[in-house]
């Protein structure tokens, strides 16, 4: 059966992608979505799914007042499942000929044949794939960035200028770019499901050094958003950066001790990142997290909850469904401490004997709150309930054990002596043990940070152990 993909030559964009310099139009990704749904059925599939998307972007970097590199990025893919009953085969392509199409879907359905039968494979059932008033939500995730590579250099160039222009202290610098990203995708099932939209990521960045010698020490600023207007601006990204890099100067190590930390709410999310990986299907049905059977368990101090909300417009993490076409729903995934919700696809709903949440790739906007924060608990005020203790800014290493929970990472920030910063410091190890740590987080700041797609003020855990002098 022949297919019709979308002409590898460029072509009008939709008024809505206009601007994003995509070569192919959303109506092409839907057709060629049909054909190969098509020609999977003809070939004898039981059921299908298919994905076809188109990535562009610019990335620039400048360093010591030259540009350093300009890159552009344009990808494509088309990506094929076909099933056999419960066998299930996957295949993909980059290449958008009809031939290469057709060999792709011929491949998908051959690799199925000869795998073996597993009892959980197979789409979405159909009650839970998005409907078509769910696939039309706008969620104002596609900004594009008409920003040429001149363009994106001065600004760059204005960031680190002002990094720079702090202190004579900034000596040096690791430089400052500016990505502008954006894509779109269609995708389509045999069990109804046909969705998909654009977005877009544009971020600025810069890496002051601050010192000479042996007294140096880096730090670095950004900011990511979905539409560039609501980037901050190059001035404030380089003179914050060059306020954090200065105040590292004359960091030093501390004693061993067993001390209350307090994390930064930029690396905060980490914990938040841990927690979700924790209770996410695939480390759950494989029996390799350390919250086994936590559904309903009090997992986290009881002051603290976790929403999320995958509508959130203009979010990192919004999506109106998942990546397999499963509508996204607001929820409470910890309430009063105790863990109402796990993170799960189909399959991994499956392995488990459980209904799909809606993440296939993962979980959408969420967001740590205490119900004992008030707007007036902002970081000096953190400070002041840390009392005596660690305050981190970065964390280091992977020393994560998803299975047992236990914690070591390698850490630099400041020491904190009643409420107040005393010095900072390098080169030391915190650990504990997440189980311990979650049921253990005293306060959680008004402080607000959003890393990628997960918010959180500064977190204050009691009692972790500090590896020193």
């Amino acid at each position: 059966m022949a297919v019709n993909p979308p002409s590898s030559s460029p072509t009008p964009a939709s008024p809505a992608t206009a601007n994003a310099g995509f070569a192919f139009r959303q109506d092409q990704f839907q057709q060629m979505v049909e054909d190969v749904l098509a020609l999977a059925k003809r070939l004898g599939a039981s059921d299908a799914g298919a994905e076809v998307s188109e990535g562009v972007g610019l990335s620039v970097s400048v360093r010591k007042g030259e540009l350093e590199n300009v890159e552009r990025n344009r990808d494509k893919s088309l990506g094929v499942s076909v099933y056999l009953g419960q066998r299930r085969g996957n295949a993909s392509t980059s290449d958008f000929s009809p031939q290469a199409v057709e060999q792709t879907v011929r491949a998908a359905f051959d690799i199925a044949r000869f795998t073996a039968e597993d009892p959980a494979a197979g789409l979405p059932d159909a009650e839970d794939i998005a409907t078509p008033d769910d696939v039309a939500r706008d969620l104002q995730l596609f900004h594009p960035w008409a920003i040429d590579a001149e363009g994106a250099a001065a600004l760059a160039l204005r960031c680190e200028a002002a990094a720079t222009a702090v202190s004579r202290k900034i000596t040096n610098s690791d430089g400052a770019g500016v990505s502008a990203q954006q894509s779109h995708f269609w995708a389509g099932n045999s069990r109804g499901f046909r969705g998909g939209y654009a977005s877009s990521r544009h971020s600025l960045s810069v890496a002051p050094i601050a010192g000479r010698g042996r007294n140096m020490q880096r730090d670095a600023w950004y900011s990511s958003m979905r539409d560039p207007a609501e980037l901050a601006s190059a001035e404030t990204i380089g003179r914050y950066a060059a306020e954090r890099a200065l105040s590292r100067l004359g960091a030093r190590r501390v004693a061993t001790a067993t001390v209350p930390v307090l994390f930064e709410s930029t690396v905060a999310a980490g914990l938040l990142g841990s927690f979700v990986q924790a209770v996410s299907g695939g480390s759950l049905y494989r029996g390799t997290s350390f919250l086994l059977n936590s559904l309903g368990q009090a997992v986290m101090a009881d002051h603290l909850d976790i929403l999320e909300e995958p509508h959130q417009l203009k979010g990192k993490g919004s999506a109106p469904f998942d990546d397999e076409g499963v509508r996204t729903r607001a929820r409470q995934v910890v309430q009063a401490g105790v863990l109402q919700g796990y993170f799960l696809s189909s399959y991994s709903a499956r392995k488990l004997g459980m209904k799909t949440t809606g993440h296939a790739g993962g979980s959408q906007n969420l967001r740590l709150v205490s119900r004992l924060t008030r707007p007036e608990h902002d970081l000096p005020q953190m400070l002041r309930e840390l009392g005596t203790g660690l305050f981190v800014t970065e964390l280091m290493g992977q020393g994560v054990n998803g299975v047992t929970g236990d914690y070591s990472r390698g850490a630099s920030g400041f020491w904190v002596e009643q409420g107040v910063i005393a010095h900072p410091v390098e080169e030391v190890t915190i650990a504990g043990n997440l189980k311990d740590m979650l049921r253990h987080i005293r306060a959680v700041g008004s402080d607000a940070y959003t890393f990628g797609a997960k918010t959180t003020g500064s977190v204050l855990v009691d009692g972790m152990r500090l590896a020193g002098m």
